[in-house]
Parts: C-alpha cells; structure tokens; sequence
C-alpha cells in the first residue's frame, strides 16, 4: 500500500549484485507508475523509464526538450510503487557538466537505482536516427567526471551511453566506451549496434557490464535473451515496448469506438474491473481504513 517495503540504497545495492551475477536482466521500460507495478508482478528484474517515452507521453519528440525536474518527478512517482530497481534515461544531463553533476543527485533524491548519461550533442535526437551528432569525447569525459564527484551513493550506478558507431564507426564508439569506463562509467550501453558481431566486439573489449538496447523498428534486429546471454550481455532492455503496445491499443480502440459508435465489442481487450482492483491493492486499503477508523480504545486510554 502507498509505497514500497524497501529503501533506495537496498534497491541500488541487488542492482549491483544483479550485474554481477554474470546472468541476463530483462528491463522493459514503464509507461507510468501503474505499469511499473505489473512489470514487478511478471518476475522481471528491473524497471526502466525512457526519455523517449516521458517525451512522448508529454506530447513532445525526443529532442531534449524535457527537463531533469520532469523526469525525475516522474521517476518518484514510479519509485515508490516499485520494489524493483529503477533505471534511468538521463539524456545528456541537461545541460554542461555542473548540470549533469545536478541531475545525477536529483535522481539519487528521487530513488532511483542508476542513470545513463550519453555523448550526443544538445538538443540531441533518439538514438536511432539518423544525423546524431556526438560531442568530443574530452567532453563527454568532463560531463562523467563531475557526476563521479557528485555521487553521493557509491551504490548509485552511473552508465554511459555511446552513440558513436553511427557517427564515427565501431572503433571509436568502442574507443569511446573505454575513456568512459576510464573516467568512473560502471556499465557501458553502446547504441544502434548494427548486428551480432557489434554486440561481440563490445563485449571482447570492456570487461564491466553492458545493455543492449532491444527497442522496436531501429537500426539492428531484436536479439531474444539466448543469444544476448551467449553474447556476455547483462542487460535486455526494452525502452518503448510497452508504450508502443498501449497506444497501439488506444488507436485501435478509438477507431473502434468511432466506427461502432460503442465499445461493447473492445471489452474481451480490455483489463477488468476486477483485475485493476487487484494490481491496485483495494482491498489492503479498505482493510487499512477500518483499521484506521473503526476501532475501539481500551477501558482508561
């Protein structure tokens, strides 16, 4: 009820221990606080929140137009109903490297188990389009370093994101990776890789954790979790798969709605009453309040 039954720091620490467990985690992204729940009640092993999708469900693209308070009062509101780890999409860091160092200590405030920083230019663009544009990679250096001396939990895991190989190729974006890992980066997430063998290279070179980045109708294939595991990979992550599920939904549902003109036929697809009560807990709330306000005090209180 209300909230979780852990502390961020217990949640930090079995995302640390996870990763080194040298075993695959699976990560889809949450929508909103409600799907964070279901995506820890279907054995999952973390949670994610996408700059793309808290862009889009704000109405707006993915060309850093978001703000660190945004997302990290979004990222609360999804921490508190999730035993779950919680990963981050933390764009650029908003801005020059005091402004990255301030949005790392937002989102450890906020609860969060990690964030991943990338070396996209800003305003910068999802990842898998073309004509990104990277900084130096000095740059992107001075931007991990101050998170580094601002991280007040060791515990906090700090990922960099690379998208280097369609701008300068693999080399360099595996090049890149090892200055990042160099500069105080525990976890690497190199983006857009091209095939298996990118993914291979990746893993021969850097000997922390890495993500692989398993987003819909982008630059590579979708991987099942077999061959990300026979690959060394320690993160599945699937950003924008349940957003593109639910609104695919809610399309298909208005043009039923309009067509029909109602929705009779749309309740076989639809969560039940019965069902959202459950995930929700009404019935530990209602026991909570007869608690609260149905209760005699003993003889002399």
């Amino acid at each position: 009820m209300l909230h979780t039954h852990t502390t961020p720091a217990s949640r930090r620490r079995r995302f640390r221990e996870q990763l080194a467990s040298g075993s695959l985690l699976r990560i889809p992204g949450a929508i909103n606080p409600y799907s964070a729940r279901l995506i820890q009640e279907h054995g999952f092993d973390a949670a994610y929140l996408s700059g793309a999708v808290l862009a889009a469900d704000l109405g707006l693209p993915d060309i850093g137009l978001t703000t660190s308070t945004e997302i990290a009062a979004r990222a609360q509101q999804v921490v508190r109903v999730t035993d779950l780890p919680v990963l981050i999409d933390a764009d650029t860091g908003f801005g020059e490297p005091m402004n990255a160092a301030r949005t790392l200590q937002l989102m450890e405030d906020a609860g969060l188990a990690g964030l991943h920083l990338e070396d996209q230019v800003n305003p910068k663009r999802c990842g898998h389009l073309d004509g990104k544009t990277v900084v130096p990679r000095e740059d992107m250096v001075r931007r991990l370093r101050a998170v580094v001396d601002a991280r007040r939990d060791p515990d906090f895991l700090l990922m960099a994101r690379t998208d280097a190989r369609a701008v300068e190729g693999l080399p360099a974006a595996i090049d890149r990776a090892k200055a990042y890992v160099d500069a105080g980066a525990d976890a690497i997430f190199p983006e857009a890789l091209a095939d298996e063998a990118e993914f291979e290279a990746f893993r021969k070179a850097l000997d922390v954790p890495l993500l692989a980045n398993m987003t819909e109708f982008g630059k590579g294939r979708l991987l099942d979790t077999t061959t990300l595991e026979n690959l060394g990979y320690n993160i599945a992550l699937y950003p924008v798969t349940l957003f593109r599920l639910a609104m695919g939904a809610v399309e298909d549902g208005l043009r039923t709605l309009a067509a029909e003109g109602t929705q009779e036929s749309l309740l076989p697809r639809m969560q039940t009453r019965s069902r959202l009560y459950e995930v929700l807990g009404y019935e530990d709330y209602n026991t909570f309040d007869s608690a609260v306000f149905d209760f005699t005090l003993p003889p002399g209180n």
